[in-house]
């Protein structure tokens, strides 16, 4: 293989899987070296904080197989990150020392779990969850573990807890904010999941400050929770991730809240381009600039990656949608939620399940859907086409979304 024809990628999950199987399909897997700092192959990420975290019999779900890999002659660099790029000469430096020629590099990077600045991560009973070793280090603890302190009421947060107590822990939410999910999804939907959750029986707080942390052999003993000495058992840190951008930042690229690219995913060095969770793109349904962390924009992204490589680019403009399951939670969104919207509410088959429909101008923008998948699958249609039922109509459980999902002749 010519070098000056190579095409590498670096990061391990969904958005450099999906950038290799489009590769592989338009003929060109052979030009192809794939960079993992995880020892494993890239693997199913929403897995980790439901069924595989608690199951210990369950192995990772790849995204291919290694034969795959052999057979579409990419090359796996597993293990072995990428600690520089020498953008002058186009290569890429790994841990190992090898150095690895590009015509083209790919930063699918992802983001790292944020962490307390006054808590040492390496505290036996910390944990986050970003990666299938975390989830081994959760599920190896279960047994022994009685309780659980989640801080953080976002998705990740909340989707362990329920996975805790569904093993039989107690479990306590600690949310700085006044109400969960603050920065993904409305107050109606907010408020829907609390009370599920605080009926179970699981207890949340909202609102809180933590300060002080009592530390003992390595252990998180107690921490203070508005001004009281709080017991933990063992602690998880739910409170967001940050983009991986330490690699582009040291080779001078743009970046911001992540790897500034344009439409086509190129950053501001053309033979590089940035896709997924650590991309900061042009926005989407008027959005502005934005950064997004979910399954859809990393295969999304990886699309238009591949097509601006092989030189046939176009912009990505994907709808965005994403989901979350908690215990008997199946959430699923589709658009962004806008500021000011109004807000309607479609009633479901039962008192579980419902879609909250969000109107900005007169546009439909937004569609949140509580054990409701039909409805789902109609909202992004919808909005791919750019329709706008009037709430009246849209929210009437005699109509079926599915039926508005034709434009008009």
């Amino acid at each position: 293989m010519n070098s000056e024809d190579s095409i590498v990628i670096v990061g391990g999950g969904h958005a450099a899987a999906q950038l290799c199987a489009s590769l592989a399909a338009a003929g060109v897997g052979g030009r192809i070296d794939l960079v993992c700092e995880e020892a494993v192959l890239p693997s199913q990420r929403p897995p980790l904080s439901k069924s595989y975290v608690k199951n210990p019999d369950e192995t990772p779900q790849l995204h291919r197989g290694e034969a795959w890999y052999a057979q579409q002659g990419i090359r796996v660099h597993q293990g072995d990150a990428a600690t520089a790029i020498d953008r002058a000469g186009r290569s890429v430096t790994l841990r190992s020392g090898a150095h690895l020629r590009y015509r083209w590099l790919v930063l699918a990077t992802g983001t790292r779990a944020r962490h307390l600045p006054h808590l040492s991560p390496s505290l036996d009973n910390v944990h986050v969850l970003r990666d299938a070793a975390d989830a081994q280090r959760l599920r190896a603890l279960w047994p022994a573990m009685q309780q659980l302190t989640v801080l953080g009421g976002g998705f990740i947060g909340l989707e362990l807890a329920a996975t805790a107590q569904a093993l039989g822990k107690k479990v306590q939410v600690l949310e700085a904010a006044p109400r969960l999910l603050m920065r993904s999804a409305s107050a109606e939907l907010s408020n829907h999941v609390l009370q599920t959750h605080r009926n179970s029986g699981m207890d949340i707080r909202l609102g809180v400050s933590v300060g002080d942390f009592e530390v003992a052999s390595n252990r998180l003993s107690a921490l203070t929770v508005d001004g009281v000495r709080t017991p933990v058992d063992s602690l998880l840190l739910g409170i967001g991730a940050a983009p991986e951008t330490s690699l582009a930042e040291q080779a001078g690229l743009d970046c911001g809240n992540g790897v500034v690219v344009d439409a086509g995913m190129r950053t501001s060095d053309p033979a590089i381009l940035a896709i997924g969770d650590c991309a900061l793109f042009p926005g989407v349904m008027g959005s502005g600039a934005i950064r997004l962390e979910s399954v859809q924009n990393a295969n999304d992204q990886a699309k238009v990656a591949a097509a601006t490589i092989m030189g046939e680019p176009h912009h990505y403009e994907a709808v965005p949608w994403f989901w979350t399951e908690q215990a008997s939670l199946r959430i699923q969104m589709a658009g962004l939620l806008p500021k000011n919207a109004s807000c309607y509410r479609r009633p479901g088959k039962d008192e579980t399940s419902f879609s909250l429909l969000h109107y900005a101008q007169g546009q439909l923008r937004c569609v949140e859907s509580v054990n409701a998948p039909a409805d789902h699958m109609a909202a992004r249609k919808l909005l791919e086409l750019k329709l706008s039922p009037a709430p009246e109509q849209a929210c009437n459980p005699q109509v079926a979304l599915r039926t508005m999902v034709t434009p008009a002749a």
